[in-house]
């Protein structure tokens, strides 16, 4: 257990350390670049991204959860990875003009271009974060992380300054990417092979098969808003909804993004019968009441107070994104219950499960998204409530089929996030519907998130949740090391 909470600090260290250089990036950026400027790279960076699933071909999540894995085994995994990333590169290269036509925007051309280097890039460190994860050792995955994210902000806002654009981001990214490669040949397990081998490839194509399929409709569903307004409503439209969806993602790269690489793991060790007492199923019911009792508080305060949020991170050119933000803070409140649990399903070995429940959601997703989008934005982010609303029915009855976790189970271990919420709600919804418009708009939301952290915590200790013991654990143990040091210098 403690080797696991020592795995959950470094995880979320990474991720705020990431999180704070990412919003210092945006609060820069978003000042010296315009909506249309910004929309140029996000319709890149978004075609890209599913690209990127298919570069991955399953590799990583093979290494996790493989029960033995030897030298055979890892040179594959890198064959399969150089593989299927340099035939992306290509692929990216020669699609990058029509691309560009498809959407009317020339300037994609060389954005999509000079992304495609990362694909080139990666395979020489693809199989390190995977072994990290793997072995828990996420203090060096947060050393390589956080140099991508300092090095690709450092850059970034540099060459805004010049005048470089929307190219500016361009550069940061291929130059993130850059200094994670050189941080990860540092941090290298030593079990892993320099050369690739074909033997044992076919095992990780079959595994890689599936588990591509289900994360490319996934992150198809993820990418088909971006796409879908990029071409129907236009480059401004997009880089709007993608600043409500850079606010809704907070949460995933504060909290979401920290518990998945060690809950996968820890789901597959249960799975494998290590690790402890109490199967995968009891370990994603902990996890899940965790995750709701910061999501339902987060999202409520979100909705509430997206305006000043946005007056203070992006500026006022961008207030075009409040409703947006508001309307979809629903749908990821509700579906905080179901983040983790194609983690679970891919630990216990139902993979084919996931890439069903996946292409199903994804298709009723983009559907909706299609039948919404010539009505505008606000009809959009609706389409993604109700998408979302029916991907968790989805996943719930995944979960109660494949691990017996019915509604009352679920219920149990979600009550006292809810009464949580409520506790938490006092200080947003005051300031909601009572706070002056006048209000400047930093103290506005500084005053009303120190009072919710306030209502938050005291909700944690007064019902009782499950927060509270690893609180006053974390508790002991820095008291605990500060009369260590201090016994030591006496």
């Amino acid at each position: 257990m403690n080797a696991t909470r020592h795995s959950f600090f470094f995880s979320f260290a990474e991720k705020y350390t990431v999180l704070l250089l990412g919003i210092i990036a945006t609060m820069v950026l978003s000042r010296l670049l315009t909506p249309a400027e910004v929309g140029v790279y996000s319709l890149g960076a978004v075609l890209v991204a599913l690209a990127q699933v298919v570069r991955d071909f399953g590799v990583g999540q093979y290494l996790i959860q493989e029960k033995q894995l030897d030298a055979v085994k890892l040179r594959a995994a890198l064959a399969t990875s150089l593989l299927v990333a340099w035939l992306l590169a290509g692929v990216v290269l020669l699609a990058s003009a029509p691309l560009a036509q498809f959407y009317g925007e020339p300037r994609l051309t060389l954005v999509l271009r000079l992304l495609a280097i990362n694909f080139v890039l990666i395979p020489f460190s693809a199989l390190t974060l995977p072994m990290l994860r793997r072995q828990l050792r996420f203090r060096a995955i947060y050393a390589i992380n956080a140099a991508n994210s300092a090095v690709n902000l450092l850059v970034a806002v540099l060459l805004a300054l010049q005048g470089c654009s929307y190219m500016s981001m361009v550069w940061a990214a291929l130059a993130g990417s850059c200094a994670s490669l050189l941080v990860s040949l540092l941090v290298r397990p030593k079990e892993l092979p320099w050369l690739p081998g074909r033997r044992g490839m076919g095992d990780i194509g079959r595994f890689g098969a599936y588990a591509t399929g289900g994360g490319l409709v996934d992150e198809a569903g993820v990418a088909a808003p971006d796409l879908i307004i990029g071409k129907l409503i236009g480059i401004e439209s997009l880089a709007l909804f993608g600043k409500a969806q850079s606010v809704l993602n907070i949460f995933n790269q504060a909290i979401t993004s920290a518990i998945s690489p060690v809950v996968f793991p820890l789901f597959a060790a249960r799975a494998r019968g290590e690790g402890g007492q109490g199967g995968a199923e009891l370990v994603y019911l902990r996890t899940i009441s965790y995750m709701t009792a910061l999501a339902w508080p987060f999202f409520l305060f979100l909705a509430c107070m997206a305006l000043p949020l946005v007056k203070v991170v992006y500026g006022s050119q961008w207030l075009g994104c409040v409703p947006l933000i508001r309307i979809m803070c629903l749908s990821s409140a509700v579906y905080s219950m179901f983040s983790m649990a194609r983690y679970l399903f891919v630990a216990t070995g139902q993979l084919q499960a996931q890439v069903r429940l996946d292409a199903c959601a994804g298709g009723i997703k983009v559907a909706l998204l299609l039948a919404a989008a010539p009505f505008g934005l606000v009809a959009v982010a609706w389409a993604v409530v109700l998408s979302n609303v029916l991907r968790s029915w989805l996943n719930y009855g995944c979960l109660r089929r494949l691990s017996a976790l019915d509604w009352r189970i679920l219920a149990r271990a979600l009550r006292k996030s809810l009464l949580l919420c409520g506790v938490s709600s006092v200080a947003p919804v005051a300031a909601l519907l009572w706070l002056p418009m006048d209000t400047p708009a930093l103290l506005a939301l500084a005053g009303t998130a120190l009072v919710t952290l306030l209502c938050w915590l005291a909700g944690i200790f007064l019902l009782q949740h499950e927060l509270a013991g690893e609180f006053l654990l974390l508790q002991r143990k820095l008291a605990g090391r500060w009369l260590a040091v201090k016994w030591t210098k006496g």
